[in-house]
């Protein structure tokens, strides 16, 4: 495991004997995390920060056609909001690090401990774990056998023939079979082995408090091993050897394959950070700590588990569904629709995000905070791929005309779609871009596509008494949780593209709605605690969370 510990001084002074300048504040754990992988830009390239005096080093990071932009409220006549003519006053000298306060230490502390049970307890999370199953084989029975709609018994003597014929559904249609486990294992297996062997570069995330805040290291190789997955799969296909068609063709077998092995690796991780003695955060309840995990960064090698199972598994597993619902329609019609074709873009640029964009997902709450426990890794193994898919499964079900659009309505939905999508990379882009300017550890790197506004040169940010720094500046001044806001208008848009006649394919958009509403508020609950006063200022100056002039 690469560590560095960081220089922070509890009274946020620094060291005195370093030469590298960098900016005395972090980041906030607002905004981290949208429920999936934060898409941004990357590559390879090389750090700048040689410049003589603070505000060159921030210049130089940009490009000279950096994006240049006013704020829409004015600036607070106050010594913790910097602005560019304010910078060299919080800039400090220090070797690479995050000064955070004595108090602000403490806080950090009682944050890092259990405290509270959240998702109901115990009991809670017992029901999330039997029940989310069982709705995912209930809506794919609905889409697949059911014309998309939601069937119910009917009558009170139908009930039990009802389970009995969804059970049957499974058994004949979604057991495991040794080509799912071939096909699903085949994908883990080779994720990993890219993780390992692509060449890639290291990035520093941020001081992890349980670690003595420490910085862990993190190989980014996500893009080029995706491009490696692009050749191989398309080789596969086309030599016959595996016909991507298979995937949406035995959908159910594959999943509850990703089932069995969301369970697996759960509880593999839960009695390995036990038998170690690496267990963090733990309540005392197996069932609480077996579902919000018992282990904060386990690793493989240099391959950190939680960074590997985000991008590698969901996403791409989620676009190969994706080009097998597309292969499936050329094979049966000769030809694949816009709206499908849509959904290959669609999460065609989401999985581009996530992998151009690994250099950041250190960064984010999910990594430095999040435990790798049940809710992660079943939501990152099965949930996730075989969910947020129905769109593409409602429409190999069902003929073009059933979904078909006119040109003007497509004409919207592609546009909105890339729309949201730009403001979403470029929103995580900006966050976290300011933090790595602040810890250091920031070089500029060049990948498709690279989207206008996405770094934003002299950010103004609030400056906390704990010791972290929050963004005011970009899109970040015009909600908390811009990126929010981009992610749910796109998940509409999957919904919308398979058309009107079932409610499943909007799943995705509800269920989504649920999550980043309950993770508004429990944020709000831990910033709130974490920056106290602060928190309340920032508030008064970025009042929305993420749906403007009404949340």
């Amino acid at each position: 495991m690469r560590t560095r510990r960081s220089t922070a001084a509890p009274n946020g002074e620094s060291s005195t004997d370093s030469s590298v300048t960098a900016i005395s504040s972090s980041t906030d754990s607002n905004g981290l995390g949208n429920g999936h992988s934060n898409g941004h830009s990357n590559g390879n390239g090389k750090s700048i920060l040689d410049s003589s005096s603070p505000s060159e080093k921030l210049a130089a990071l940009l490009p000279a056609s950096a994006f240049k932009h006013g704020y829409l409220h004015p600036d607070l006549a106050d010594p913790s909001i910097v602005t560019a003519q304010k910078k060299e006053r919080a800039v400090i000298k220090h070797t690479p690090g995050i000064v955070i306060s004595e108090g602000g230490r403490a806080q950090d502390k009682k944050l890092d401990a259990h405290y509270e049970y959240e998702f109901g307890g115990p009991v809670g999370v017992i029901a999330l774990m039997t029940f989310f199953p069982l709705i995912m084989y209930y809506l794919w029975i609905c889409l697949w056998f059911y014309d998309g709609k939601l069937v119910v018994p009917a009558a009170i003597d139908d009930i039990l023939p009802f389970f009995q014929r969804m059970a049957m559904h499974v058994y004949q249609d979604a057991f495991p079979t040794p080509r799912a486990f071939a096909g699903f294992g085949g994908l883990m297996v080779f994720q990993f082995l890219l993780a390992v062997y692509m060449p890639g570069f290291y990035q520093e995330g941020l001081p992890v408090p349980s670690l003595g805040y420490k910085t862990l290291t993190y190989k980014c190789n996500a893009l080029s091993s995706f491009y490696a997955t692009l050749f191989v799969y398309g080789a596969l296909h086309l030599s016959g050897v595996y016909r991507l068609t298979t995937i949406i063709e035995h959908f159910g077998e594959y999943m509850t394959v990703s089932m069995i092995a969301g369970w697996s690796v759960s509880l593999a991780t839960y009695l390995s950070a036990v038998w170690t003695k690496t267990t963090h955060r733990m309540s005392g309840s197996f069932a609480y700590d077996f579902f919000m995990g018992a282990a904060l960064n386990p690793r493989i090698g240099e391959v950190d588990l939680k960074m590997w199972a985000e991008v590698r598994i969901p996403w791409v597993l989620l676009f190969l569904i994706s080009v097998s619902g597309a292969c499936k329609q050329y094979e049966v019609y000769g030809y694949v629709t816009p709206n499908m074709a849509f959904m290959v873009l669609a999460t065609g640029l989401y999985i581009n995000a996530c992998a151009k964009g690994e250099e950041c997902i250190p960064q984010t709450w999910d990594m430095f905070h999040e435990k790798w426990g049940w809710m992660v890794i079943f939501w990152n193994f099965s949930g996730v791929p075989f969910t947020y898919c129905y769109s593409i499964v409602y429409m190999a079900a069902h003929p073009p005309h059933v979904y078909r659009f006119s040109l003007p309505a497509y004409c919207l939905l592609f546009g909105a779609l890339i729309t949201a999508h730009w403001i979403f990379d470029s929103s995580m882009a900006q966050k976290s871009r300011f933090r790595m300017m602040l810890q250091g550890s920031y070089k500029v790197r060049w990948s498709f596509p690279q989207w206008p506004w996405s770094t934003l040169p002299n950010p103004r940010y609030l400056q906390t008494q704990h010791g972290n720094a929050l963004l005011i500046d970009g899109w970040w001044q015009f909600l908390r949780k811009p990126n929010y806001t981009a992610d749910l208008v796109q998940s509409f848009s999957w919904g919308v593209c398979a058309g009107f006649g079932s409610i499943i394919p909007y799943y995705y958009f509800a269920f989504f709605l649920f999550v980043l509403t309950h993770r508004c508020g429990r944020d709000d609950e831990r910033c709130a605690i974490k920056y106290g006063e602060d928190w309340e200022k920032y508030k008064k100056i970025v009042p929305y969370r993420f749906i403007p002039l009404v949340y």
